[in-house]
């Protein structure tokens, strides 16, 4: 065979982790929310004259911007907590 050693496998931090998690919940929400047509294909109630449907569509364009803001924040800080331990070793 070959008299390369063996290398073993790093254990690391698990890959799916709760801050991960609330990651993907965040970026998936707007597409569950926007996919369930029938929770929001109404007209009422109205707001400042606006059909239903499009008022709760224009909202959900405010709502994801800020979750994924979130999602973005949360992976930044998780990013440099994982790597942090390996520049301190």
């Amino acid at each position: 065979m070959s008299d390369a050693p063996e290398v073993a496998p790093q254990v690391g931090r698990p890959v799916v982790t709760p801050v991960r998690v609330v990651i993907g919940l965040c970026l998936v929400a707007p597409f569950v929310a926007m996919l369930w047509v029938s929770s929001y294909s109404k007209i009422d109630p109205t707001f400042i004259g606006i059909p239903f449907f499009y008022w709760y569509q224009m909202l959900w364009v405010l709502i994801s911007t800020g979750l994924t803001m979130i999602a973005y924040k949360l992976w930044q800080r998780d990013q440099r907590a994982r790597k942090a331990p390996r520049s301190q070793g």
